[in-house]
């Protein structure tokens, strides 16, 4: 990826974790994408099922059962990111 492409990818997201950008898309998946190299990325269900991937087993056990599950809240809940940081 590019800078700009990087860039883009950073304004998409609901939250970063760990240089891992979690986009909610419009048909209620969630695109994970690391922003440095490899650049590997996660296409998941709400519910962490992995519909799509070009990451490893180890690092889908770390996005997916840590990040995500630590954080899901902020991305399925916006008012709970709002009242705790920016709104």
């Amino acid at each position: 990826m590019n800078d700009s492409q990087i860039e883009k990818v950073i304004d998409q997201a609901t939250f970063m974790v760990d240089g891992y950008a979690f986009i909610k898309k419009d048909d209620g998946n969630i695109s994970i994408v690391n922003i440095y190299p490899p650049f590997h990325a996660a296409v998941i269900r709400e519910n962490g099922e992995v519909l799509e991937t070009n990451m490893d087993d180890i690092e889908i056990e770390i996005v997916i059962k840590s990040y995500w599950k630590k954080n899901k809240k902020y991305i399925l809940d916006p008012e709970i990111w709002c009242r705790k940081v920016f709104c």
